[in-house]
């Protein structure tokens, strides 16, 4: 334990900001696999910035985190705290005015971006992100957790801007598909040599 404590120092710790549904869907690899991801963040001695929901595969993965001795940092916009749905047992709970300036906060925190499978909210957000990558504005790693295919129309549609001419292959350097945790450590270890 002393030896791994040790070894969890001299890592670098990263935020990793998730994107993720406040539904579970409806296969139950998706819990299967925001679990492992929890495990991975909190055994490598990371922190989950996630967006501070206490429903679905988003408190899944902070309960996870928490239960495995990681840090886990919620920005949740005061609208969701105002239904009820805020997680109060988290690190830290940040509250902001509104949804914009949730993504904006948690786009500040993030050292990597990891769009979970979700709905139009995890779309949303994680479009921005891809955009200021576009942009040069951030130079994180932004990676699709690409589960059984869940992202493979988003591949297909960001190729189709380069072959339609409104985007080139520069432009989205760093922006990642990833099927599993093997290929999302390879994204993070390659992106950060």
């Amino acid at each position: 334990m002393w030896r791994q404590h040790i070894r969890r120092q001299r890592r670098m710790v990263m935020n990793i900001t998730v994107y993720l549904g406040a539904h579970e869907g409806n296969d139950p690899i998706y819990k299967k696999a925001v679990e492992e991801l929890g495990i991975w963040i909190a055994d490598n001695g990371n922190r989950l910035v996630y967006g501070g929901s206490d429903e679905g595969l988003m408190a899944v993965i902070a309960d996870t985190v928490l239960a495995h001795d990681g840090d886990v940092t919620g920005i949740e916009a005061q609208m969701f705290v105002d239904r009820g749905v805020a997680h109060h047992n988290l690190t830290q709970l940040v509250v902001v005015p509104n949804i914009v300036e949730r993504r904006t906060r948690m786009i500040e925190l993030g050292d990597v971006f990891i769009a979970f499978p979700g709905g139009t909210g995890t779309l949303e957000e994680i479009s921005e992100v891809v955009s200021k990558i576009c942009l040069d504005q951030l130079t994180q790693p932004c990676i699709f957790y690409n589960l059984n295919g869940f992202y493979d129309d988003m591949k297909a549609f960001l190729q189709h801007m380069i072959d339609a001419g409104f985007s080139t292959a520069e432009r989205q350097h760093g922006i990642y598909f990833a099927s599993n945790l093997t290929e999302i450590e390879r994204v993070i270890a390659a992106h950060n040599a």
